[in-house]
């Protein structure tokens, strides 16, 4: 019998004064089972980074034909296109030539050096792609801080981003590689 995802619910409350965008958001988040805390909390930093009214969690693992998270328009456009990890080059290709832009989050950790000294160069060349990295120690701080039910408050200003999450306080840098 195959495993079903687990829910988990984010009151989430986001001040990011480098956008002007100040809003609360209600999110519930299904981890697929073989997801592990460290990814879906990087999903959740990758949402608050780009959060937007129209920004989607999509079917992500469980469907190779959408992204992790999305941006459509009211047209069915594809403005936002979002992968984690080192996605393939046919990933990305995908990725760049359906939406407007696309963005890459991954943890700078070994896998992503190896990756990115493989595929750095031909990813640079995509004009719509942004690759944004977050130190590889913060997989584990967000990771201990995962419940099923998370409060977190989000202060964002001058790229820098701070969190409290149920009451524990993580600075978060991210660094943009392309």
């Amino acid at each position: 019998m195959a495993q079903k995802a687990t829910i988990f619910k984010a009151e989430i409350s986001i001040s990011d004064m480098d956008r002007n965008y100040y809003q609360d958001h209600n999110l519930t988040v299904a981890r697929h089972p073989s997801e592990t805390d460290e990814r879906m909390m990087l999903r959740i930093v990758a949402f608050i980074q780009n959060a937007h009214e129209f920004l989607t969690f999509s079917k992500g693992l469980s469907d190779d034909e959408e992204p992790d998270l999305w941006q459509k328009d009211y047209s069915d456009v594809i403005e936002l296109w979002i992968e984690l990890g080192q996605p393939s080059e046919q990933r990305i290709k995908k990725g760049c030539n359906q939406s407007q832009k696309m963005m890459i989050y991954s943890y700078a950790d070994n896998s992503f050096n190896q990756w990115w000294s493989k595929e750095g160069n031909k990813l640079s060349q995509r004009s719509n792609l942004s690759v944004v990295t977050l130190p590889a120690e913060l997989a584990g701080e967000l990771s201990g801080l995962t419940e099923r039910n998370m409060q977190i408050q989000v202060t964002i200003q001058d790229g820098q981003m701070w969190l409290n999450i149920n009451n524990h306080n993580i600075e978060v840098s991210s660094t943009l590689v392309a």
